[in-house]
C-alpha cells in the first residue's frame, strides 16, 4: 500500500473515471484527511493480523493517485511481476523499481518481469488488477473492456499467466448515456467462494448468464448488487487473510452501509466484514478499499 503525500482530485483521470468527484477542499487539506483515512485503514487490516507493506509516495513525482498500486503493478505465486500501460500520463510515474526492491528485502522472491508499458505508445492499455479480476484459484481473468482494458492486451496478459480471459461489457448511466465503467473492479469482486457483482451494469443478457455460469461452474456464490450501491463502491472489495488464516473481506465504509442484511450474510458465511471511513479518498480518487491494496502472492525463499 502506498501512503499519499499529494492526494488530490487527478484530472487527467476524471475524463473516463465517472467516479470522481470535486470536493471543493484545498488540495493540502484533501490529502490531510486522505492521509488520516489511509492510516486507519492499515491499522484495522494490521489489527487482524494481515501483513501490510506501506511505502511513502514520493512527493517530487507528483503522482496523485499512487495511493492506488494495484493499477500498476501486480505480483504472482511463480515469482512474476506485471508491470501495466496506464491511461493517464501522471499516473505512468508511480511505477517504482524501488518498490520491488523493498518486497525483495523483504524476502519476496521476484524471479520475471513481463512488462506490459510499452503499449502506451500505441494508446493502448491494461491497467492491472483495476481492469482484472483474477480468479487466481481457476486461472480465469474478467475483464470488462473500457479506454483502460483493451481487449488484445487481456489476451495476451492471459497467454503469458495461462488465464482464461472472461471478457465482457459494463456501462453505467452519465447524463442519459450508457458509457463503459473504467475498471472492472469497481463492479465486481470475487472471494473464494462468492462472486460480488452489479449484473445491471451488463447490458447484454448472454454476457450476463456467462458470468453467472462460470461463478456457479466455480462454486461461487452469486451476490447481486444494484448500480446504486456499486456507485457506493460495493463492488470494490477485496478478500485477504490475517491471523490463522482467518478470511476477511475488506470494504469501504460507503460500500458496507449501501449493503442490505442479506447480502452481508452471504459475504459472512465465509469472510469476516472490514470496512474503513475512505470518504475523501473515494471522492476524489474514484477509486475504494480494493483499489488500495496491491496484493502481494510471491513467495517467500
Amino acid at each position: 500500500m502506498i501512503r499519499p503525500v499529494a492526494y488530490r482530485m487527478n484530472e487527467q483521470t476524471a475524463v473516463n473515471n465517472y467516479f470522481q468527484e470535486n470536493l471543493n477542499l484545498s488540495d493540502v487539506v484533501i490529502n490531510a484527511k486522505a492521509q488520516k483515512e489511509f492510516d486507519v485503514f492499515v491499522v484495522k487490516l494490521r489489527e487482524v493480523g494481515v501483513t501490510v507493506i506501506v511505502e511513502d509516495d514520493i512527493l517530487e513525482m507528483e503522482t496523485p493517485d499512487s495511493i492506488f498500486p494495484n493499477n500498476w503493478v501486480s505480483f504472482h505465486e511463480n515469482g512474476d511481476v506485471g508491470l501495466y500501460p496506464m491511461f493517464a500520463e501522471n499516473r505512468r510515474r508511480e511505477r517504482r523499481e524501488d518498490i520491488l526492491l523493498r518486497l525483495e528485502k523483504e524476502g519476496f522472491v521476484i524471479n520475471n518481469l513481463i512488462d506490459y508499458t510499452s503499449a502506451e505508445d500505441e494508446g493502448i492499455f491494461l491497467e492491472g488488477t483495476g481492469s482484472l479480476i483474477l480468479d487466481r484459484v481457476n486461472q480465469k481473468a474478467y475483464c470488462a473492456l473500457s479506454p483502460r482494458a483493451d481487449e488484445d492486451l487481456v489476451i495476451e496478459f492471459c497467454e503469458d499467466f495461462e488465464y482464461d480471459p472472461i471478457i465482457f461489457r459494463a456501462n453505467q448511466m452519465i447524463k442519459g448515456q450508457r458509457l463503459p465503467i473504467y475498471h472492472t473492479n469497481v463492479l465486481m469482486a470475487l472471494g473464494e467462494d462468492i462472486a460480488v457483482i452489479c449484473l445491471d451494469a451488463i447490458d447484454s443478457k448472454s454476457e450476463k448468464k456467462m458470468l453467472i455460469q462460470n461463478f456457479k461452474e466455480d462454486g461461487k456464490e452469486v451476490v447481486k448488487i444494484s448500480e446504486t450501491q456499486m456507485q457506493q463502491f460495493a463492488g470494490n472489495m477485496l478478500q485477504v487473510k490475517g491471523a490463522n488464516n482467518q478470511k476477511y473481506m475488506v470494504m469501504s465504509s460507503a460500500a458496507y452501509y449501501s449493503l442490505i442484511p442479506e447480502q452481508i450474510r452471504s459475504i459472512e458465511k465465509n469472510s469476516t466484514i472490514i470496512h474503513s471511513d475512505l470518504k475523501t479518498i473515494e471522492t476524489c480518487g474514484g477509486g475504494s478499499a480494493r483499489c488500495m491494496m496491491a496484493e502481494v502472492f510471491l513467495s517467500k525463499g
